[in-house]
């Protein structure tokens, strides 16, 4: 399994699948605009493989050219198909190279998606989700009903908001979410529900209506979307959480488990987190004594707590036996106040060192 980032990696992995295929190559197509990658399609064409192209039948504001690209491919050799009209827009970006290895992607085959945005892609060679993407491309290009067989293969209209609703419960710990515009209402009271029993939830992107921690992805436009779960799953595809997406669209991704893809990931995504931090934040962070700094402080701080005295002082209010356990408890409660009033003095004085 691999994992593709963008920017980054460019389109190198993608043009090094179609030229090592040997029989065949089956590519979805919403935007297209890379000329290394058309280049490399049609050179399998040149020898010898099946090449076989499904582009869809819309975009918003670029049918023409999908339309001289079918004519490309066709004058070219390549085998074309256009997707049904049946669903508002057909938008997932996936390749099939000698039906043994599949590119589920979340950017399209564009320099916009895949050198100025923030977007993954998954190769592999998973004999399951190869099979499921496989039926899925011939169900497309024939027009033919799909009916989803691997829970992990999730495609909208199918069976995405059944799966992504399940992979949302399922986190015990912590949610890390690229979405640019969560605003389906059952996913999102999903998640408010995941936060409030402990779950911690971040989101890069957008959340309509809802108080779920969130930034707006800075220093490069967001395309991904990506849901890590638990540190332990991730689903990358092409839908967001939002009604259209999930019950509308032809939308794909996948959800797997690969200890070094999950790493890279949330390395990923806490880069991300940070540098998109609000300037308060940011600000606050760069105030924030380094942990060994505040470890070190508080050993201090513990060492100059006056116990002694207090202890004292809590014996002699206990040895008056004609306070009332009202008496005593409030007694109890405002010398500990003072305790750690005093501590947090201490605190504030050797913090000031430590940053200075």
């Amino acid at each position: 399994m691999k994992l593709i980032i963008q920017p980054g990696h460019g389109v190198e992995r993608l043009v090094k699948g179609i030229r090592k295929a040997k029989k065949s190559v089956e590519i979805m197509i919403f935007r297209f605009d890379r000329d290394e990658i058309e280049r490399a399609l049609i050179d399998a064409v040149e020898r010898g493989l099946f090449v076989h192209a499904l582009i869809a039948f819309t975009n918003r504001g670029g049918e023409d050219k999908l339309r001289k690209l079918e004519m490309r491919f066709l004058a070219s050799g390549v085998t074309v198909a256009r997707t049904a009209g049946d669903l508002v827009r057909y938008h997932g970006k996936m390749m099939i190279v000698d039906r043994k290895e599949v590119y589920i992607l979340g950017f399209n085959f564009t320099h916009l998606d895949i050198d100025r945005s923030r977007s993954f892609g998954i190769v592999t060679r998973n004999p399951k989700l190869v099979a499921e993407a496989v039926r899925l491309f011939e169900a497309d290009t024939k027009r033919q009903e799909y009916s989803p067989s691997h829970h992990n293969f999730v495609v909208s209209p199918a069976n995405a908001r059944r799966e992504l609703a399940r992979f949302i419960k399922g986190a015990k710990k912590e949610l890390l979410i690229y979405d640019p515009e969560i605003s389906d209402k059952p996913m999102l009271r999903l998640l408010e529900e995941r936060r409030r029993v402990g779950v911690e939830v971040r989101v890069l992107g957008s959340v309509g209506g809802s108080r779920l921690p969130s930034h707006e992805l800075k220093r490069m436009r967001l395309h991904t979307r990506t849901i890590i779960r638990d540190r332990a799953q991730v689903f990358i595809g092409s839908q967001s959480l939002r009604q259209l997406e999930l019950d509308a669209r032809r939308e794909i991704g996948v959800i797997l488990r690969d200890a070094s893809t999950l790493r890279e990931l949330c390395r990923v995504f806490e880069e991300d987190w940070i540098a998109s931090a609000p300037e308060k934040e940011q600000e606050k962070r760069d105030q924030t004594p380094p942990k060994k700094a505040v470890k070190k402080l508080a050993r201090k701080v513990v060492k100059r707590i006056p116990l002694d005295p207090l202890a004292k002082r809590v014996a002699k209010v206990l040895s008056k036996k004609d306070l009332d356990k009202k008496h005593i408890q409030e007694t109890v409660k405002a010398l500990v106040e003072d305790v750690v009033t005093e501590a947090a003095e201490h605190a504030a004085v050797e913090g000031a060192k430590t940053v200075a």
